[in-house]
């Protein structure tokens, strides 16, 4: 159920142009770290396994496999502590959750490249 008083107060913290990713995209998530008086970015680079929530509690995962160990972190989608998100690669999937790349190991996580149909422009007649 939505609360339209909650979605009011909810969008001074939300984004602007929030980043556009889907499920099985290969993204690169820049987060902002502050370490005293310093800052500085640091960037995590995994495949979405999963999105949820919505307005301000929206969050994603972001899966990679570390010295053969498989590493997740939650992003929420909205936090001013995240820089960037960048897209690298898109993949076809077919689920919304990707809770069965957790089980496979190597070879067995990679996912079918989505590919784009680039329609061609105006074909020249023939004479």
């Amino acid at each position: 159920m939505v609360n339209p008083l909650l979605d009011h107060a909810e969008k001074t913290s939300l984004r602007e142009k929030p980043p556009e990713f889907a499920i099985g995209d290969t993204v690169d998530v820049a987060t902002r770290i502050v370490e005293g008086e310093k800052e500085r970015t640091q960037v995590f680079a995994g495949t979405v396994i999963m999105r949820r929530g919505r307005g301000i509690n929206a969050m994603f995962t972001v899966r990679r496999i570390v010295n053969g160990e498989g590493v997740e972190r939650i992003f929420p989608l909205h936090s001013p502590l995240i820089a960037s998100v960048t897209v690298k690669r898109s993949a076809r999937v077919r689920r919304a959750k990707l809770y069965y790349l957790r089980e496979r190991v190597g070879k067995a996580t990679r996912l079918a490249e989505k590919r784009v149909v680039k329609k061609d422009a105006a074909k020249p007649a023939a004479e």
